[in-house]
């Protein structure tokens, strides 16, 4: 089966799946995992996407976040005001720009990445068991070469 996917797709019953449909599967795969981890917190995987990028980037605008979520700006306000709503995300007047709100992470937000920490780590070890440490590292490598490469 491995030796099946890692073949260029081509034409013919036994063309093994395209690199853009093995990755959109992972990613599907990996959303429904989210989503069954969170379920007790309420939060949906790209809610939790959201509060983890304002982990690693605190302070950003709306369309900002949204971008760096890969969700829209309408998904995104409609995302932030349910966090908000939560106590998860405080927005703030940009002090560089008075028409600018900026949008942190609470300490709530923050309890509750820590609180959801390894259970999400735990889905990553899935995906990648069976992998080396070398290979898992390649992995990431090579998918954020394909990212940038396409951004």
């Amino acid at each position: 089966m491995a030796e099946a996917a890692a073949r260029p797709a081509g034409r013919g019953a036994k063309a093994a799946p395209s690199l853009l449909y093995l990755v959109k599967r992972t990613e599907l795969a990996v959303r429904a995992r989210l989503d069954e981890v969170l379920k007790p917190s309420g939060l949906t995987a790209l809610q939790y996407t959201a509060l983890t990028v304002l982990e690693r980037h605190d302070g950003l605008t709306a369309a900002q976040l949204a971008r760096d979520s890969f969700v829209t700006a309408q998904s995104m306000a409609d995302m932030v005001r349910a966090l908000e709503s939560r106590g998860h995300v405080v927005r703030r007047p940009n002090p560089a720009n008075r028409r600018e709100l900026l949008i942190a992470l609470t300490d709530l937000g923050h309890r509750l990445l820590a609180d959801y920490e390894e259970s999400v780590r735990g889905i990553e070890r899935r995906m990648t068991d069976g992998l080396t440490d070398d290979d898992a590292a390649r992995l990431r490598l090579a998918l954020d070469h394909a990212w940038r490469r396409l951004s």
